[in-house]
């Protein structure tokens, strides 16, 4: 079954998509291999019918991100959800100040998740605690920031560029043609950074923006994002929600970022069926990549097994 990139619209949940996208493609298989914010837009990958298998495995890569940071204003969610809990002038930074602050962030670090998230304590969702008023305790997890780069410092969240496209390296810019991205809507007049960033599974870029506000010894919040990739996915794939239908969509093939072999029909045979591989010159191939997930190749080039391989 296929894999559809989806450009997901402003204020839907990851969930609406998946709902959406089942009565489109008549069926309850659907999954999404990374959850996206409702007031965040951009790249949610959809796994349908036998490709759901894939999620597990894809879940886990890396993403790449248009922030919009606004200093002088916190808000409990840290997004443009508001309200506004706490403000304070912002003074006046150079570019090498936000540099500076902004390279510290970049690597593995312990980063506190927000309190209106989906993540569960003792079987209660976080945001549930947070909107009935006894917000959890959430504990700082390891993330990874691979890349963080200001693109922009503005007056206002008006004066910041909505219009991008991909540069050749695939990392999208400012730009005067190619896609417009709506962002929700203003909390008011703050000073706005504008990040691009690449980052590992886990990490939110809400508690980003908090955080580097507090480096600058501001509040913040995340005022606009979006999801430029999605493991080897782009922005640049992406299809409306409401045109799946129409679409033909990505192969399993190409959503896997792994060492790829070609099996002969008879071990392909095996594989499906779970059994140890009976090809010994095929097999010599296989342990030697000591344990390391493969994608396994079925003869045809489209149908997949993914095993785990010991030397």
């Amino acid at each position: 079954m296929p894999i559809y990139v989806v450009d997901k619209p402003l204020n839907l949940t990851s969930h609406d998509v998946v709902a959406r996208a089942r009565r489109q493609l008549a069926t309850r298989q659907v999954g999404h291999t990374g959850t996206l914010d409702p007031l965040a837009t951009g790249v949610l990958v959809l796994c349908v019918g036998s490709s759901t298998k894939l999620v597990q495995f894809m879940e886990r890569d890396r993403k790449a991100y248009l922030a919009y940071v606004s200093l002088g204003a916190a808000t409990p969610t840290l997004d443009a959800e508001g309200p506004i809990e706490e403000s304070a002038d912002v003074p006046k930074l150079t570019i090498q100040q936000i540099g500076a602050a902004l390279t510290d962030f970049v690597g593995k670090q312990q980063q506190v998740p927000p309190q209106y998230s989906a993540l569960q304590v003792g079987g209660v969702r976080a945001y549930a605690a947070a909107r009935s008023g006894t917000p959890l305790t959430l504990p700082a997890r390891s993330v990874s920031i691979h890349e963080l780069e200001l693109l922009g410092v503005y007056p206002g969240l008006d004066d910041a560029p909505r219009t991008f496209a991909p540069d050749d390296d695939g990392r999208w810019r400012p730009s005067e043609t190619g896609s417009t991205f709506i962002l929700p809507p203003k909390l008011g007049d703050f000073a706005t950074l504008l990040l691009w960033a690449r980052v590992g599974s886990g990490t939110y870029l809400r508690s980003l923006a908090r955080d580097v506000g507090a480096a600058l010894g501001v509040p913040a919040h995340l005022s606009g994002l979006v999801r430029t990739h999605a493991g080897r996915f782009d922005l640049a794939q992406a299809v409306p929600v409401d045109e799946l239908n129409e679409s033909a969509g990505q192969s399993e093939l190409s959503a896997l970022d792994l060492p790829m072999i070609e099996a002969t029909p008879e071990l392909a045979m095996q594989l499906r069926q779970g059994k140890q591989p009976g090809d010994t010159r095929t097999g010599r191939y296989v342990v030697t990549l000591g344990g390391a997930l493969v994608a396994i190749v079925d003869g045809d080039g489209e149908r997949l097994k993914v095993v785990r391989a010991w030397a």
